[in-house]
């Protein structure tokens, strides 16, 4: 082996050893560790998906943010908002954005696999929203045929599609990068109704009446909105410290007067969702 040779393996065996200390040293991180001594838990979301998060006169609300309030007590650290569109949400916690999403998510079989999540907020039932008056849609079967919109990349979206391929003509799903464009195709006439999670649109409907109204009985498999989290080992502390900090929110009746503030009614929800019906 001349000098060269030699140089250049041991500079490689060094990059090499170099690179196996710091992966070993990210596999050993604590990320409630990095949270608490920096003071703040950073949590992506989109602000179109009122009452859980949203834009009211220039200022972020919803449900998401006063719950998020909470468990940063609990935890005695402060909320950063990192918000982006829902397509880019979950992403953003797979490269490391943020600590935990807001979103929130519907709790699926396909999710568990790739995320862990927080105890159940609410339900996550999905039905219809129409045009107040519009005679032609009384039912979820009356969508057949038409165009219906929902969210891109949503299980909402999914169980549109599932639901539409069982009528005597298919559905064609309009898919939207945001609620906010589904909602406003549905006011134009573009699109009869448009599908999402029956809190969500039982929420614009008594917000917007006259123009908006809920199409009864939901359509969708009966299931859970949580906050999707990272499924790595150095998260495994963090994600148990904000179910803990949820816990305690529940049980003295925050997490209900929240849910009554935002959605005129409360829910009873799981501790834990581990086989989702979705």
């Amino acid at each position: 082996m001349n000098r060269r040779t030699l140089i250049n393996w041991t500079l490689a065996l060094g990059a090499a050893v170099s690179v196996s200390a710091l992966a070993g040293g990210i596999a050993a991180a604590d990320v409630l560790d990095d949270v608490k001594k920096a003071g703040v838990l950073k949590v992506g979301t989109e602000t179109a998906f009122a009452p859980f998060d949203f834009i009211d006169a220039g200022k972020h609300v919803g449900l998401n943010v006063d719950l998020f309030a909470e468990i940063g007590k609990e935890m005695g650290v402060k909320i950063e908002w990192i918000a982006l569109p829902w397509d880019g949400v979950l992403p953003g916690l797979e490269s490391g954005k943020f600590d935990i999403v807001a979103g929130p998510a519907t709790i699926t079989k396909a999710r568990l696999e790739r995320y862990a999540f927080s105890p159940p907020i609410a339900e996550a039932t999905v039905a219809l929203l129409k045009k107040a008056g519009d005679t032609s849609i009384m039912k979820p079967e009356d969508i057949a045929g038409k165009a219906v919109g929902s969210g891109k990349a949503t299980a909402q979206l999914a169980q549109l599609q599932k639901f539409g391929a069982t009528l005597p003509k298919p559905v064609d799903a309009k898919e939207y990068p945001s609620f906010n464009e589904a909602y406003a195709d549905l006011a134009a006439g573009r699109v009869v109704a448009v599908a999402n999670s029956l809190p969500n649109i039982a929420y614009l409907a008594s917000q917007r009446k006259g123009v908006f109204e809920v199409v009864k009985p939901a359509f969708g498999v009966k299931a859970y909105f949580g906050f999707p989290e990272r499924k790595d080992a150095a998260y495994a502390s963090l994600n148990k410290a904000v179910a803990e900090a949820m816990a305690k929110i529940k049980a003295d009746g925050r997490m209900a007067k929240i849910q009554e503030k935002w959605f005129g009614t409360t829910f009873d929800t799981p501790a834990e969702v581990t086989d989702p019906a979705l």
